[in-house]
């Protein structure tokens, strides 16, 4: 099977345009190249503006020329998610996908030493504001012939347990977010899944492990394929389901 048949190919993205979040660093932003490598017109969100700037270079060596809209989901609100979806129609004029790669977390924690404020950050960050972007992007999406929206998550087998806080609780609730939300759009042309990379080399993974364990784990560029796969026609298969993909290193 060819490249461009399973969802990898250089073009399989052509004339879309995919919202990026966590385009800052980790898989979002090796996510992000791989989208403008397959044609994408990608659309860049973070919060850390130099580092949009300097990806945004990069991306228009690789693909159409890129767009980057500094937002930090922490402090953004349904308001703010409103006006990115009205930026997107009047600028680009169309939005056929979101990769939700975006995520807060603290480190490893016993719950009864959590800071209440930062459990609420990691749930806010990591589950209600992918609620809120997706909701406003909604009616944008639903006027693309074939859109698709996915979820990135995490083993929930390997964070349901001791010390991962918020950011496991809201990891389990995203998966309930891309049911629902799937069922929802089930008969329409908005596609809804999920990602559960394998481990990864990232900042997020260095908060929870000893630089020891991060030694023999591939990178995220691993995974921007099936990020790709999922954004692109091929993502159908995977529709209302998640995606496991585990890479070497």
């Amino acid at each position: 099977m060819s490249e461009a048949a399973t969802g990898r190919g250089a073009g399989v993205l052509a004339d879309r345009v995919v919202l990026v979040t966590g385009a800052n660093g980790g898989l979002g932003e090796a996510a992000a190249r791989a989208c403008a490598q397959a044609g994408a017109t990608v659309v860049l969100l973070g919060r850390r503006v130099p580092r949009l700037n300097k990806l945004y270079d990069i991306l228009a060596t690789l693909g159409p020329e890129p767009a980057a809209y500094p937002l930090d989901m922490e402090g953004a609100g349904p308001e703010d998610y409103a006006q990115l979806a009205t930026s997107l129609e009047s600028q680009l004029g169309r939005l056929d996908g979101i990769l939700h790669a975006a995520l807060a977390f603290k480190g490893l924690t016993p719950l009864a030493n959590t800071d209440p404020l930062e459990f609420a950050r990691e749930i806010h960050v990591n589950l209600t504001a992918p609620m809120l972007l997706t909701q406003a992007c909604l009616p944008l999406l639903r006027r693309a012939p074939d859109a698709a929206v996915v979820f990135v998550l995490d083993d929930l087998e390997r964070i349901g347990r001791a010390y991962w806080g918020g950011y496991a609780v809201a990891k389990h609730g995203l998966l309930g977010l891309m049911r629902v939300l799937h069922d929802e759009t089930e008969q329409g042309g908005v596609r809804v899944s999920a990602l559960e990379p394998g481990p990864m080399r990232s900042g997020f993974r260095a908060k929870a492990f000893m630089e020891s364990a991060l030694r023999d784990i591939p990178a995220p560029t691993a995974y921007a394929a099936a990020c790709v796969e999922l954004l692109s026609p091929a993502g159908a298969s995977h529709r209302g389901a998640v995606h496991r993909v585990r890479a070497d290193a």
